[in-house]
């Protein structure tokens, strides 16, 4: 997410981004998502730059985990953020700890010509100067200046877990707000999805944002605004998209002999010589025609994005414009490409609470200054895109930009 700077504010980056595949073939993604990311801070120039990772050190992270940090050094050392003259960057590496491994990566830079900006120390409950560069990785469940939660084993056993990161800021001693690092659960069955609607899926994912929501609001601190922004893996009402995109459609139904099981679904035209529209299986989703999740953003499809709407009385979002950030091809020269594995969905975002929302519009006064869109769009950064939201397609870097004004 990306914030435009104004003349007298305080301009602001924040970026979210599944690098998982980063560190899976960190000789041609990495390289696309730095030069991508490094254009965005010198288009924008934000005096503070907010970046959320998810998948930090790659799905095969006992092997990959060696390229995390280089990637940090990179960020730190490059020649394009030599201005950013402060840093604190936490990474959760431990993944012998599964028990508490999030793969989870907060990094904030600090421009030189910021002034006065402090973090708060939740063990001694006071705000505390930001100076020089620290890294902090192997200590994170000891680290008073952030808190770490792992979702309970009982949300969704199957697919894993789902994580938060609690981070409190004030800049220029006037706007203290929290910045909340999220990855939720996925998807991990196309047919499951399609079964109900909404789906079994959305209901854990709902779960576990008021879990979320409900930690960062509750008696222990003073309540600030704050910015909710990672991988929430929000996915389209698979029913009432593929009803939409199959409206006449006849469903051939393939089980496996030995169980009976249901293995895949074929959507036929009824006519035009019973063509094949949609081929459905538990990892497969492969429409006949892609385009439509690109034409015109997408935007048609908006309406079947309805996991957010429950949370419309605690929640805002900056308008979408932007085509679905999930799931990209990780091929190095298919930028724009899908994969056929999912249905093409707005997993990563940047969501604000209400006070959040009104701290950005006090200070520009024009809801056009502030920036919500993808990062890299036509370059491959992963399967996810980053937005100025979302960073992982590059696999989605997601991106806002907005201005903070002392008033």
């Amino acid at each position: 997410m990306a914030v435009k700077t104004a003349a007298q504010g305080t301009g602001v980056l924040l970026v979210t981004a599944n690098v998982g595949s980063l560190f899976e073939d960190p000789e041609n993604l990495q390289k696309n998502w730095l030069r991508e990311f490094y254009q965005a801070v010198h288009t924008h120039k934000p005096h503070f730059i907010a970046l959320h990772c998810q998948e930090v050190g790659g799905k095969n992270y006992e092997a990959s985990m060696t390229h995390v940090d280089n990637f940090v050094k990179e960020l730190l050392s490059s020649d394009e953020m030599k201005e950013y003259n402060r840093a604190r960057v936490y990474l959760d590496e431990n993944y012998k700890s599964q028990e508490h491994f999030t793969a989870l990566g907060n990094l904030y830079f600090l421009h030189e010509s910021l002034k006065n900006t402090y973090q708060f120390d939740f063990k001694a409950k006071k705000y505390k100067r930001v100076t020089g560069k620290e890294i902090y990785s192997e200590t994170l469940e000891s680290t008073p200046m952030l808190e770490k939660e792992k979702f309970p084993k009982d949300y969704f056993p199957e697919v894993g877990c789902m994580v938060l990161r609690h981070e409190t800021l004030k800049v220029n001693l006037v706007n203290a707000f929290d910045l909340v690092n999220i990855h939720l659960f996925h998807d991990a069955s196309n047919l499951i999805a399609w079964e109900t609607s909404p789906s079994v899926y959305s209901g854990t994912r709902q779960k576990a944002l008021s879990f979320v929501l409900d930690r960062i609001t509750d008696q222990r601190y003073e309540k600030v605004p704050h910015f909710v922004f990672g991988d929430f893996n929000f996915r389209l009402d698979s029913k009432g998209v593929i009803e939409a995109l199959c409206p006449s459609a006849k469903i051939e139904t393939i089980r496996l002999p030995e169980t009976n099981q249901v293995n895949k679904l074929i959507f036929r035209e009824s006519n035009n010589d019973r063509k094949v529209m949609l081929q459905l299986e538990k990892k497969l989703f492969d429409y006949f025609n892609q385009d439509i999740f690109r034409q015109n953003n997408g935007v048609e499809l908006l309406e079947f994005d309805r996991e957010i709407s429950v949370f419309k009385d605690k929640l805002s979002e900056q308008e979408i414009s932007f085509p679905p950030s999930y799931p990209y091809s990780e091929d190095s020269s298919q930028g724009k490409q899908y994969m056929n594995t999912r249905c093409p969905s707005w997993c990563d975002r940047i969501l604000l609470s209400y006070s959040a929302k009104d701290l950005i519009h006090k200070a520009e006064n024009d809801e056009k200054s502030v920036i919500y869109d993808n990062m890299g769009p036509n370059v491959c950064m992963g399967d996810h895109k980053v937005k100025n939201i979302h960073l992982k397609n590059s696999r989605c870097c997601l991106f806002m930009c907005f201005s903070l004004n002392n008033y």
